[in-house]
């Protein structure tokens, strides 16, 4: 039976680990360092079999080369269009793998980067820098568009679904999720609970389905009290969820 566990980088980075713990064989998603790989493979005496990489930034990436040395025998698993040419075996909307029990489909998701894919099934989603906890990524490539459009990809699976990202930006992403719908009690409660997670040194993640649809700003974007708090110098061309979802990331990033 595979389990997932988070190894720690850089100073919020989440490289997942999938482990197998019979076959003593793990799958790591976004290695943007080897030293933190190469550990807790040492730790659990384990060999890597494979890398899944969701876009091309460095910090999900720098540490592929040196992993792939170290086991000449990994794949590389990355979207197609990628600026990383560490991929060994590229992948598109629709394509599938399986990873131990788990069979991930590949849905494409720009907005953040042009390339960036998810792997999804009904149980777990490994979603990078798309979807965040309370968040979305900033939109250094795609348009506010492709990221809404991407967010609505993501919002077919069930509330159970645990969501993956590879940052620990919950309680940053929280601070601004309260001042957007300051009377949510479901934000006031998982702020306690993240603050207090956090406070224990453990991590916020996963997070589900279920949770972000109460309280992630950009997952609610089409609702229609979402921009009763927008400061003044953010404006709305109209009042479409993805223009709304444009106005509350410009003001995220203003935050």
């Amino acid at each position: 039976m595979a389990q997932v566990e988070p190894i720690n980088a850089f100073d919020d980075n989440y490289i997942w680990a999938i482990r197998d713990t019979d076959k003593k064989q793990v799958w790591v998603v976004d290695p943007g360092d080897a030293e933190p790989v190469l550990s807790y493979l040492a730790q659990h005496d384990a060999t890597l079999c494979g890398i899944l990489i969701t876009h091309h930034h460095w910090d999900h990436t720098n540490g592929v080369a040196e992993l792939t040395h170290a086991f000449p025998n990994t794949n590389v698993y990355g979207p197609q269009n990628s600026k990383f040419k560490g991929i060994t075996h590229a992948l598109q909307n629709g394509d599938s793998l399986t990873v131990f029990e788990h069979t991930f489909s590949v849905l494409t998701t720009p907005g953040h980067t042009l390339d960036h894919i998810c792997y999804c099934n009904d149980v777990l989603c490994f979603t990078g820098d798309t979807l965040f906890s309370a968040g979305c990524g900033r939109l250094f490539e795609g348009s506010a568009e492709q990221m809404w459009h991407s967010f609505k990809l993501l919002s077919q699976f069930n509330d159970n679904t645990l969501i993956y990202c590879t940052h620990e930006y919950s309680a940053a992403n929280l601070a601004f999720a309260i001042a957007v719908e300051p009377d949510n009690n479901d934000i006031k409660a998982h702020i306690e609970w993240v603050t207090t997670q956090r406070k224990n040194n453990l991590p916020s993640l996963p997070t589900r389905f279920g949770i972000e649809r109460k309280i992630n700003p950009f997952l609610r974007s089409d609702l229609p009290h979402m921009l009763h708090h927008l400061p003044h110098d953010v404006t709305v061309n109209n009042l479409t969820p993805s223009h709304n979802f444009a106005a509350l990331r410009l003001w995220k990033d203003q935050f």
